[in-house]
């Protein structure tokens, strides 16, 4: 299923390891939009995006927004979006990764996690990118010129991290994380941007308080795409995603360090962004056009603000943005998609006898489907209750659960990856309150 890599040669031009070869490759796969006429990107853009993904159309660039920074940055959206063929219906997260676009959903989740136990391969410091062809220093930032889109008519202003990896390590340098987590424009030079405790970003952030000292970060846009990919993956604490992404590919990720601190980024991103995280100053994050397909409008959070000292781009950089709402959309295709895999992993390392998990894109990435091995089940003489206890302890009493309402337990006649499957299954199989199991003192 994987295309061949090629030499270290041609590695720019593989559509997984740069972000320009793969829109080259999306058209060739005629799975791209390109919009020439000027977009709103607060009215016309949010609404076109959001029909592109409840209809599962093209990838969308957008080369005219309408009050961007000297009209020199284009806005590429759905870039994880399903396509409407049911013969490459997930080919464009299949180009992420290196396979070909007629890759199946269980293909993806089989190679990512394969990655996990290859050799980590470090990243490649390289002295300069593409990233570097345009420096703005602070007193030329502007982030309100960005073209950050208002995702919800009720958001409380313009998102401009939806689809990039913000960069942060430990006071010790040891741990180098690379993760997803939205940020909203707050002023000229300031984001601010969701923290959840648990995940590896806010963990990090607690060393630099215990340490007395605000946060080195970059926010990398436009990276390569196997980056968000792993990115999405949460990988065990300790793990570096740029080490990962090596052994994955086969060959190290070129990285490029920041002009104003110590932290290494793609360097071939289109934007990156550099400064560093308060560990004191909070100010209000959203409302915000959730996964859930809502937004509530008294839905506020303090969240730590984002520092910006200095900005580096391509020439004519491009955007990446992900709407998140009713599915599907990119908080399905890729956030769901590889946290089942991780609860899977999970499930195995408890040793149930789980022989897959998989979280549907249909449910909005809420449920998770456990397929057990019956026959298993039955050697080990464990009863159906028994199972299931276990298995909603393991699972929503870890981070990885936190999202999760619902688990569904089928046996190997069901296959989790096929969502009608699985409903008949719950219809038919389910006996209310008899097969169901309450698990009302967890998080989340």
């Amino acid at each position: 299923m994987p295309e061949q890599f090629g030499s270290p040669e041609t590695a720019r031009g593989l559509p997984h390891l740069a972000f320009r070869s793969f829109l080259d490759a999306l058209r060739r796969d005629d799975d791209i939009t390109e919009v020439d006429q000027e977009v709103d990107p607060h009215t016309r853009l949010p609404t076109i995006v959001r029909e592109v993904y409840e209809c599962q159309g093209k990838a969308t660039l957008f080369k005219n927004v309408k009050g961007t920074h000297d009209g020199s940055i284009r806005v590429l959206a759905a870039p994880s979006g399903l396509r409407k063929s049911q013969a490459s219906t997930y080919g464009r997260l299949a180009r992420h990764i290196g396979l070909l676009p007629s890759a199946s959903m269980k293909d993806l989740v089989s190679a990512m996690m394969a990655a996990k136990v290859k050799q980590p391969i470090e990243p490649a410091v390289v002295a300069t990118g593409p990233v570097k062809e345009e420096k703005l220093c602070a007193d030329q930032i502007d982030l309100m010129k960005l073209p950050a889109p208002f995702v919800d008519t009720a958001d409380g202003d313009k998102y401009l991290q939806t689809y990039g990896i913000h960069v942060v390590q430990s006071p010790d340098g040891s741990w180098i994380n690379w993760s997803i987590a939205r940020a909203m424009v707050y002023d000229k030079d300031h984001l601010v941007g969701q923290l959840i405790r648990p995940h590896h970003i806010a963990q990090i952030r607690e060393k630099w308080k215990s340490a007395g000292e605000d946060v080195p970060w970059a926010l990398a846009l436009g990276v390569p795409p196997v980056a968000m990919m792993a990115a999405s993956m949460p990988l065990p604490e300790g793990r570096s995603h740029a080490a990962y992404i090596g052994g994955m590919t086969g060959r190290p990720l070129d990285v490029v360090k920041c002009e104003t601190n110590g932290l290494y980024v793609p360097a071939n991103a289109e934007i990156v962004l550099e400064g560093s995280m308060s560990i004191t100053e909070t100010k209000c994050d959203g409302p915000f056009g959730e996964m859930h397909g809502y937004c509530f409008a008294t839905h506020e959070h303090r969240q730590p603000l984002f520092k910006v000292n200095a900005m580096t781009h391509r020439t004519g950089a491009i955007l990446p943005i992900s709407m998140a709402g009713r599915a599907v959309d990119e908080m399905q295709t890729l956030a769901g998609t590889l946290e089942g895999a991780e609860i899977q992993q999970l499930c195995q390392e408890d040793d149930l006898p789980i022989n897959n998990v998989f979280i549907p894109i249909e449910a909005q990435a809420v449920w998770a489907v456990a397929q057990v091995d019956t026959a298993r089940l039955r050697r080990l003489k464990m009863h159906s209750s028994t199972l299931c206890r276990r298995l909603g302890n393991v699972v929503f009493r870890n981070r990885l659960g936190l999202t999760i309402h619902r688990m569904y337990v089928v046996g190997t006649d069901i296959d989790p990856y096929k969502f009608k499957d699985v409903i008949w299954a719950f219809s038919t199989r389910c006996r209310p309150g008899m097969d169901e199991y309450l698990f009302e003192d967890v998080p989340g």
